[in-house]
């Protein structure tokens, strides 16, 4: 297959689905894949990297048994535990990412699902930081209902994140307290009240490089629209803490063909930067158009938005400029 060709068809109106030999894009050069990748990106999103932060509004206690996390209470890791955040300390975080140009802010919480008057707190969180913030929100709270997604739209949110985490043969190998379909369905509900679906996955928690691509397909065909790809940073404490980390090829490999099967897609960089050379500066190159800055959940982070956006600057892409310094006359 000639992958620069296949790059052209793609930004001519192909699209690649299920039932396709795609196996070539494991063992084709990297290179061309890389740059046919970033032909697809420039084509479909330009040159503007979408940056994005987090906040850990509550962590630790999870129920859920996901072999990789940190928060899980099956696992045995040193993460903090706290309940739901103050809002104080939720919006000075957001203003302060606003300031600094990051294009949106979000709400992450451990636990299968935030309910009750915890819920009723993000709420009220997300209505403050609208009055007081123009930063794009978002949510990742878990498997909510239709009820709750619609509250948090009116609240200001406007994308929902959900990773499915890997393919459908492998989650049970990561997962046994909740189902890949209970992922589907939820993201199938973000999709029906109108929000920015944002769902990705974690690669090298021990999948083929099969798994990776049913993942990307699965996620074209939800008609996801930001899809973050995190590499597994082994905790210690957590089912993976033995586990190798992934080659920077490797990263760059999924990346790009994730970039050809998802064209028109975010692709989001997240956990496990710093395993690649200058925080992902060629993952930039080769497919990527967003990315996770700043404090990353319970994995330590290496880039900042500062030296994000100098990075991007060297390479010619552009990001959303800070808000001027106000000094007091």
């Amino acid at each position: 297959m000639d992958v620069k060709k296949l790059a052209q068809e793609i930004i001519g109106g192909r699209r690649l689905t299920r039932g396709e030999d795609l196996s070539f894009f494991l063992t084709c050069d990297l290179d061309e894949l890389c740059e046919g990748a970033d032909k697809i990106r420039a084509a479909f999103i330009g040159d503007r990297v979408d940056l994005c932060s987090i906040i850990n509004g509550r962590s630790g206690r999870c129920p859920e048994d996901c072999k990789y996390c940190a928060q899980s209470s099956h696992n045995h890791t040193d993460c903090e535990v706290y309940d739901f955040l103050p809002e104080k300390t939720i919006l000075d975080a957001c203003r302060l990412n606003e300031s600094e140009g990051v294009d949106r802010f979000s709400i992450v919480t451990a636990g299968k699902a935030l309910t009750g008057t915890e819920f009723d707190k993000a709420i009220h969180a997300f209505e403050a930081m609208r009055r007081e913030c123009k930063i794009e929100l978002c949510a990742s709270m878990g498997f909510l209902d239709a009820k709750q997604l619609h509250r948090l739209h009116e609240a200001g949110v406007t994308s929902y994140h959900h990773n499915i985490e890997t393919s459908k043969r492998n989650f049970p190998n990561i997962c046994s307290t909740h189902t890949y379909e209970q992922k589907i369905e939820t993201l199938k509900l973000v999709k029906a009240e109108g929000l920015c679906a944002c769902s990705g996955g974690i690669i090298g928690m021990g999948e083929t490089w099969e798994d990776r691509l049913d993942m990307a397909l699965s996620l074209a065909e939800l008609e996801i629209d930001s899809i973050p790809i995190n590499a597994l940073m082994p905790i210690k404490g957590t089912p993976l803490e033995d586990s190798r980390p992934l080659t920077e090829d490797d990263i760059l490999r999924t990346i790009a063909f994730f970039r050809y099967i998802n064209p028109a897609a975010n692709i989001r960089l997240a956990a496990g930067r710093a395993l690649m050379a200058r925080d992902g500066k060629k993952a930039f190159q080769s497919g990527a158009s967003a990315t996770i800055t700043g404090n990353m959940l319970t994995t330590a982070a290496h880039a900042t938005i500062q030296s994000d956006r100098k990075m991007l600057a060297e390479i010619g892409r552009s990001t959303t400029p800070p808000l001027p310094t106000r000094t007091n006359i």
